[in-house]
């Protein structure tokens, strides 16, 4: 991570500075790291992939944390609960347009400065010359996504943007983005991992799984990743990744269509999803009958579930954001 520090010390309240890293002011006691230093206002990012402000902060609560060299602890201040709706508006465009599958396309959009998301939160993303669309950022398939890049995966057979990717829209195009938009479906926490996905819905569920894998390695992890044909399975090398960094349980899924490949398993998505225990937190992304019917099974369940379906108009997505953190 590129630091560039400005340091001033104000004498009158005692050994204190101001840090600029990226860009964000930050207020630090003097003997305190660069990184601990950044952490607190949301600023780390590894360069591993992990998405910016992958390290969530805690809602109404104070964190006590020792300063270096005296012992002492010191309170920082809450976060506002309101967080959540505030969103910035960032001009960019776009990167490029790589087929994934014979349906999906990534696309890279590069922005004028990154965005305060945090692992499967939207934005709101209009392509010059079409409708705004609710979108949600993911990383590259590898990993290998930049702090001033937004990934999406899109289909082409999408009524607003779909006929356009790779024609009209296409490197230099203009895009201007705003967000976030929605609460952050992620937080760490107890009980198992349930991540389900259906078509371009992996999207969020990639970004979540990553970010995961690097703040609760040790968290038990369950990934079902499906489609309606197999050929759109296009998340094979994800999941590899994810199988080398121990998540055991992982199942593609392909609901019809052509014959299925030795690694896919046939019928509906929710008919591959393990026994939920009451401690499970499920997150659902993707089509909207899906995600119903995993909501669903969690309630019968006893389980926490967070639902990210995709929506054909804006108004619909908005309505079912919450105000709540």
């Amino acid at each position: 991570m590129d630091h560039a520090l400005k340091v001033t010390t104000d004498m009158a309240i005692g050994p204190r500075c101001s840090l600029v890293v990226n860009g964000k002011p930050v207020r630090i006691a003097t003997g305190d790291t660069s990184f601990e230093a950044a952490l607190p206002g949301g600023i780390a990012a590894g360069r591993d992939g992990i998405m910016q402000d992958a390290v969530p902060r805690l809602a109404q609560t104070s964190r006590a944390r020792p300063r270096l060299g005296d012992g002492t602890a010191r309170q920082a201040p809450a976060p506002s609960p309101l967080a959540v709706l505030r969103a910035a508006k960032r001009g960019g465009t776009v990167l490029s347009v790589t087929p994934l599958s014979e349906s999906v396309c990534e696309v890279v959009v590069t922005v004028s400065r990154p965005l305060d998301l945090r692992p499967g939160q939207a934005v709101e993303a209009t392509f010059a010359g079409f409708p705004t669309r609710p979108l949600c950022p993911t990383q590259r398939l590898d990993g290998a996504t930049e702090l001033n890049e937004l990934v999406f995966h899109l289909r082409r057979d999408g009524r607003a943007l779909g006929p356009a990717l790779g024609e009209a829209i296409g490197p230099d195009h203009g895009v201007r983005v705003k967000g976030p938009i929605g609460p952050a479906p992620y937080r760490p926490g107890g009980g198992r991992l349930v991540l389900v996905s259906a078509e371009t819905g992996f999207a969020p569920i990639w970004a979540i799984a990553r970010a995961a894998r690097y703040l609760e390695s040790q968290r038990e992890m369950v990934v079902v990743a499906g489609a309606r044909d197999a050929a759109d399975l296009y998340m094979r090398p994800a999941l590899a990744w994810l199988a080398g960094t121990g998540v055991a349980q992982i199942a593609l899924v392909a609901e019809g269509g052509r014959p299925c490949a030795a690694d896919v398993r046939p019928g509906p998505i929710t008919a591959h999803l393990p026994p939920l225990r009451s401690s499970d937190c499920l997150i659902a992304a993707g089509t909207p009958d899906v995600v119903r019917a995993v909501e669903r099974l969690a309630a019968r369940a006893g389980a926490s579930c967070a639902a990210i379906p995709y929506l054909s108009s804006l108004s619909r997505a908005r309505s079912l954001v919450s105000r709540a953190d």
